[in-house]
């Protein structure tokens, strides 16, 4: 079942002492992990730079829909934009909560991928009714023509302040995030007309409301606050105690082979 609402995979609150996988860490890993499953080691195809690693992580190069794991060995797994990617999400999905108690998923969402298409994402996500809903981007009656990529994914986060945190506050805007304990809740390609209509038609005011509920003023400014405040805790982290970067696949290979 969904837990929480975290900003995003570098702010999830993990404690010490527990053992954490990632899923497809791609070209940036998670520094909390301790084990890596990556796929795709030396194909750049689904992600925008090379494959990294940090010294302190094990990886295994294995397919994320049969992970070579025990059930329930771990206590976290992370998947952070990789679900979109996957010929069989469901089974991606189950798989992670087969080896681990708790985890947190994070895709782009419906909105995300009308502003930023990719190719090579194949599904479109929102969190509906506390629900993981995945519906295939070929059958959805419209196409994802325009690309405003540069604008919402390379601009605004680094230049408008203000973006960004409403971005990190607003659940199914670009992305969709999805801290789950126990169960994953997930529809994929729903039939039924409520979860569907998300997908297919025009949402009314109803179905906005689900899907950005309102905040009092009071609450509103809050939350402001709170995500500014541990925004504002993670850069000066950042600045203050500075950590080494992750090494490529070739620096993390030559590194281990000299241990």
């Amino acid at each position: 079942m969904k837990i929480g609402n975290p900003i995003d995979k570098d702010y999830l609150h993990i404690k010490r002492g527990l053992k954490v996988l990632e899923v497809g860490p791609g070209n940036n890993p998670t520094r909390r992990a301790d084990i890596l499953v990556e796929k795709f080691v030396d194909d750049n195809t689904h992600r925008k730079g090379d494959f990294k690693i940090f010294p302190h992580q094990k990886l295994f190069v294995s397919d994320g829909e049969n992970l070579p794991f025990g059930d329930k060995e771990f206590d976290y797994v992370i998947c952070s934009h990789v679900l979109e990617h996957t010929e069989d999400p469901l089974a991606f999905v189950n798989e992670q909560a087969r080896v681990s108690k708790r985890g947190y998923i994070e895709v782009p969402s419906l909105i995300g991928e009308f502003l930023a298409p990719k190719e090579s994402h194949k599904w479109v996500t929102l969190v509906i009714d506390r629900k993981l809903v995945l519906y295939e981007k070929s059958k959805l009656p419209y196409t994802f023509a325009a690309d405003f990529g540069n604008l919402f994914l390379n601009f605004l986060p680094y230049k408008s302040l203000l973006y960004r945190l409403f971005n990190m506050s607003t659940q199914n805007f670009l992305v969709a995030r999805y801290p789950w304990e126990g169960t994953v809740e997930i529809i994929v390609n729903p039939e039924s007309d409520y979860y569907k209509s998300y997908f297919t038609e025009k949402w009314t005011p109803e179905m906005v409301s689900r899907i950005y509920p309102p905040l009092s003023p009071l609450n509103e400014c809050r939350k402001i606050i709170t995500i500014f405040t541990r925004f504002v805790w993670y850069k000066l982290k950042k600045t203050l105690m500075p950590k080494d970067a992750p090494l490529s696949y070739e620096e993390y290979k030559n590194s281990s082979s000299g241990r």
